[in-house]
């Protein structure tokens, strides 16, 4: 007998870490107490993406979206939802100007711009069953690859469709497995890069968790049509949830005779093993995560010889990341011409994008190509929290440039699917690989971290630099030395001692490093530093000439002040500051207006900190 009800309750790392397991506990046993177990069925999902909510349910058929659920809060809801079939009106989301919560997870601005396909099945199935995947089509792609097309015709349609790969660099996907299938030499392998070590990205890991099986059927079908006969995944030690997913799908494939010798009568021999990475941020370029998977350090290597002539123990290795893969059974299944007409001309599909910082709603978004800064940031991301004002964004990750709040100089056209236009505001510039490469960024893996008026594009700079500088394997001089060099003078200038020698000093060598380093890691650390210095120059000259933080966030380049008036009038002459000062700087009796003694004041910004009545003036 089918249930009437099913409790979709989101299991992603974010709201596991928020106890959602708790909640669907709680929910499987308050459905027990009422005798409703074979009424209702409570899924196990992956994530959902919505993170800023989180822990999150959704209830089908009806689409009823619930946020911030916790265990006490079960008994309400099956009584209300489960009972007497009315939503409960506290757990629905509200956006903060609307008048009244909106009931429906589709009627919801997060999700309702956004369009699925990598993510196609996220918050549907639960991903640690197989049949859950095969009731929604899964597999069926890798059926047509097998039963009704050849190598040739599987790349051709992959080639087709424009899909690129979405690890960063943006290469073709048909034209690097047309690569591997000519070379010369045998086994050949195949890579899932799902390393993923950009500070606040988490799209590959959201797919292992919530939909493992896309991944794997997208490296079956590119397995089909480049002849590999085995396949790595290569995934982060500090993802235990995807790693514990991606582990549960593979044995079940296996157990399915979808991995393993003569795949469903077929002829193919293909199985699958997970190496685990050690967290190096260079492992995600692929000969130094090749090196890592063959047990060796994991330093990158000049190139030609690419991967796919010598890859994997020397034999010809077809590297995509997870997204790519994900992508690959829908286009095999629903065919390239449907693909290509999502997108831009030359940047086709959609784009899975972390969405943090400064915003309101953050979290996981898969949206079509072509989709403006604007769009993403404030449509679906909901704005600036706070009544701040946008300052700009950074895209790419910590290799990713920041483009600013404002209008271009120069006007950037582009094609849209329904046309031609024109971006002249940086808000309005459409999101595809080659507009964010003119503007000094990039696509990369999809972080994307948004910025107000409070941010310090210097201190920004300085802190994407600091991880580069760290993640940097040392191999060589440019980037292990450049990227030390760019960082002092960032240090420098954010502690009130840069000069304009350091100015003009930082730009150079941010050349020299992007021009002259061996691989990606270093040919794209000096990204964030060029695109300050281009967009926010005045904010350096700030530093140096005027020794002022504008968003006082360099706390050596600032001055902190009681008011008075405030002090006395609102705080009564608390003391609080006074009592919290580490070094004693702050004077003043209950009742009276207190002052900071500016030649004992260390600058730590911990009266600001404490002052409940922002009587602590920061200039």
């Amino acid at each position: 007998m089918p249930y009437r009800v099913h409790c979709m309750v989101c299991a992603g790392t974010g709201c596991v870490s928020n106890r959602s397991l708790e909640v669907r506990d709680a929910l499987e046993n308050e459905i027990r107490k009422r005798g409703l177990q074979d009424e209702i069925q409570i899924v196990t999902t992956g994530c959902n993406g919505f993170c800023a909510v989180g822990p999150l349910m959704v209830v089908q058929p009806d689409g009823i979206f619930y946020q911030q659920v916790s265990a006490k809060d079960v008994p309400l809801l099956v009584e209300e939802h489960f009972i007497k079939g009315r939503p409960v009106q506290k757990l629905l989301y509200k956006p903060p100007e609307a008048a009244a919560p909106i009931p429906k997870m589709s009627d919801i601005p997060f999700f309702k711009h956004q369009r699925l396909i990598a993510l196609r099945n996220r918050g549907l199935i639960d991903p640690e069953k197989i049949e859950d995947y095969i009731a929604r089509d899964g597999y069926q792609a890798l059926v047509k690859a097998l039963t009704e097309m050849t190598p040739e015709q599987i790349i051709e349609v992959i080639t087709k469709s424009g899909l690129r790969g979405r690890g960063g660099a943006g290469f073709p996907t048909g034209v690097k497995w047309q690569k591997v299938r000519q070379a010369k030499g045998e086994p050949k392998y195949i890579i899932c890069n799902g390393d993923e070590g950009d500070p606040g990205a988490f799209m590959d890991r959201s797919i292992f968790e919530s939909d493992p099986h896309s991944v794997i059927e997208g490296m079956l079908i590119g397995a089909r049509a480049i002849g590999a006969r085995y396949g790595v995944v290569y995934i982060r030690n500090e993802y235990p949830l995807a790693l514990e997913r991606i582990q549960i799908a593979i044995q079940q494939a296996r157990e399915y005779g979808l991995l393993g010798e003569n795949i469903l009568d077929s002829g193919l021999d293909f199985d699958i093993s997970v190496t685990r990475g050690a967290g190096a941020f260079v492992c995600g370029e692929e000969t130094a995560l090749i090196a890592s998977v063959e047990g060796r350090l994991g330093d990158p290597r000049a190139r030609p010889p690419y991967p796919a002539e010598y890859g994997l123990w020397g034999k010809p290795t077809c590297i995509n990341n997870v997204e790519t893969w994900a992508n690959v059974p829908p286009i095999i299944l629903h065919g390239w011409e449907w693909y290509s007409q999502i997108g831009t001309e030359r940047s086709k599909g959609t784009k899975v994008f972390s969405l943090v910082g400064k915003v309101r709603n953050t979290g996981l978004v898969e949206v079509p190509m072509g989709i403006t800064l604007r769009q993403l940031i404030y449509d679906i991301g909901g704005g600036i929290p706070g009544d701040k004002k946008f300052k700009a964004v950074q895209t790419g990750g910590p290799s990713g440039g920041c483009i600013p709040a404002g209008m271009m100089d120069q006007p950037i056209e582009y094609i849209a699917p329904d046309g031609k236009r024109e971006a002249r505001d940086y808000l309005d510039l459409p999101i595809d690989y080659e507009s964010l490469t003119d503007v000094g960024s990039m696509m990369g893996s999809g972080g994307l971290v948004v910025m107000d008026e409070d941010t310090c594009m210097v201190d920004v700079a300085r802190y994407f630099l600091a991880f580069t500088q760290d993640e940097s394997c040392g191999a060589c001089t440019p980037c292990r030395e450049g990227t030390k060099l760019m960082l002092d003078i960032l240090n420098r200038i954010v502690d009130g001692h840069g000069t304009m020698d350091d100015l003009r000093a930082l730009e150079e060598i941010a050349w020299v490093v992007k021009q002259t380093s061996l691989c990606g890691l270093g040919k794209t650390a000096p990204n964030p530093v060029l695109t300050t210095l281009k967009y926010f120059r005045d904010e350096y000259l700030a530093h140096i000439e005027a020794h002022k933080c504008p968003a006082h966030v360099c706390r050596a380049l600032n001055t902190y002040r009681i008011d008075p008036v405030i002090c006395v009038e609102r705080g009564h002459g608390c003391g609080v500051c006074r009592r919290e000062c580490p070094e004693k700087a702050i004077f003043g009796e209950k009742n009276q207006p207190h002052r900071i003694d500016q030649t004992l004041c260390k600058k730590c910004g911990v009266c600001v900190e404490v002052c409940h009545f922002n009587a602590v003036i920061v200039e």
